[in-house]
């Protein structure tokens, strides 16, 4: 492996893309990130050695890997064939990485239009928090050839403690929506158990008091308690609006491979009545407010 390391770019710095990019400058890769309608973590990453470009064609020239923290499939190909998208700027042999949760038939379909063009494309959704993405501890999921797998590994090693190399592209999408099908899952029960738990008298304390430190508990369960214990809006910060597009993704998977899931509808149901009725932008924990809303109680009280 050469010592040069590869320079890199970055599109999407928000929630979690920010703490990623971060990494990678502090880890000694040259980065150039895209603008931002929100301006300040491009500021803060080009204060501490990135460069600025201003379309992803631009970004693309000075670029041998390029990272997408977009939010699902519509905006990783907007990115990638626009006018002045990566394609239109990309030299030949560059690695397009996709770290939003999208859909696996297009990124199958994707990387087949770029292997054409002489560029590839590896799928490599995260499992993890913002804060996690801004200690480099998240992990990876990826779906890509061997020999892109090993050029991308140290980059992603600058942002994730784990990686997992689950075979050809796409495997990460569909494995990151199966993920996200059991922490959104949980979300819509731990919601729904809460609110039931409020109605009889078994206040979120109590249940706590019960649930950690179980056989039930996990680091998602002590995210989402933070919220529903100590009214802490950012314990985790993924809309609602993105899990609902993340469990329509897994249903529309579950369609195409004739595979029943009525749970995963459940689920899906869950968000969307949240969505729908305006709460798009709350952040999953707060899935638990909704959802006691709507029997009549209130899980926000101390009890």
């Amino acid at each position: 492996m050469s010592a040069r390391k590869e320079s890199i770019g970055f599109i999407g710095v928000g929630f979690m893309g920010q703490g990623m990019a971060r990494n990678l400058v502090d880890k000694g890769f040259p980065l150039t990130v895209m603008g931002h309608r929100n301006r300040k973590p491009v500021e803060e990453l080009v204060a501490v050695g990135a460069v600025e470009a201003k379309t992803a064609k631009e970004l693309a020239a000075r670029s041998d890997i390029i990272f997408l923290c977009v939010t699902g499939s519509a905006q990783v190909e907007a990115v990638v064939k626009g006018e002045s998208g990566i394609v239109a700027g990309a030299k030949p042999g560059t690695v397009i990485v996709d770290c939003s949760t999208s859909d696996p038939t297009v990124t199958v379909k994707l990387a087949a239009e770029l292997e054409a063009k002489g560029l590839h494309l590896a799928d490599a959704p995260l499992g993890g928090t913002p804060a996690q993405a801004a200690l480099g501890q998240l992990s990876a999921m990826i779906g890509a050839p061997p020999e892109v797998f090993a050029r991308i590994k140290p980059a992603c090693e600058a942002w994730a403690q784990k990686i997992v190399h689950l075979g050809p592209v796409g495997d990460g999408h569909k494995m990151k929506l199966i993920n996200n099908f059991l922490s959104l899952g949980y979300a819509a029960i731990y919601a729904e158990a809460l609110t039931l738990g409020q109605k009889i008298g078994i206040t979120p304390q109590t249940f706590d008091s019960v649930i950690r430190g179980s056989r039930m508990d996990c680091g998602f369960y002590q995210t989402f308690m933070q919220y529903v214990l100590e009214r802490d809006r950012d314990a985790h910060k993924f809309t609602l609006s993105n899990a609902l597009k993340d469990v329509r993704y897994l249903e529309s998977v579950a369609n195409e491979a004739g595979v029943a899931n009525p749970i995963g509808n459940a689920v899906k149901n869950s968000f969307a009545t949240a969505v729908a009725s305006g709460k798009g932008e709350d952040y999953v924990p707060m899935l638990s407010d909704w959802i006691a809303g709507l029997n009549g109680t209130s899980i926000a009280g101390k009890g």
